[in-house]
């Protein structure tokens, strides 16, 4: 890969973008939506090398007293079920078509600290990002997380 094609993958990736779909298939190539289908979402990629990543479950609940930090038990817990959220920075690697992050803040505190390589690849105004299978609703499966640009 020459200086001009790593130089654009970096572009490229620079910016805002919004969620098209997140989705797992599992070793038998059954097909779900942890999130649901109609998850939505942004992820940020700064130039500085850092990246926030939002994903949420249409339709969560408010919580019934209008507290920024607290609700009811179960309120809380199904809205931390239905959203996937970590920031932190980032090492591109064109050569390899690889995002390393380095989570430093997550929804979920096993990701706190922990670094964590994507495959990424790009056509037309399109991001999809993939990793090496994960433990999702109870077994370990592929995964697949389509973006698209917003600016």
């Amino acid at each position: 890969m020459n200086n001009q094609e790593k130089q654009s993958m970096n572009e490229k990736l620079i910016g805002s973008w919004r969620l098209v779909r997140y989705k797992v298939c599992n070793k038998n190539g059954k097909v779900t939506y942890p999130l649901g289908e109609d998850a939505d979402g942004i992820a940020i990629y700064h130039e500085d090398g850092h990246m926030s990543v939002q994903i949420m479950s249409a339709g969560r609940l408010s919580y019934a007293g209008g507290d920024l930090h607290s609700g009811p038990q179960k309120a809380v817990a199904a809205a931390a079920n239905g959203y996937l959220a970590y920031s932190g920075s980032y090492q591109l690697d064109p050569e390899q078509a690889t995002i390393e992050q380095n989570i430093k803040v997550s929804l979920n505190p096993n990701w706190e600290g922990d670094t964590q390589l994507r495959y990424v690849r790009f056509r037309d105004d399109q991001m999809v990002i993939s990793s090496e299978p994960v433990f999702i609703q109870g077994e370990r499966q592929n995964n697949e997380i389509v973006w698209e640009r917003l600016n």
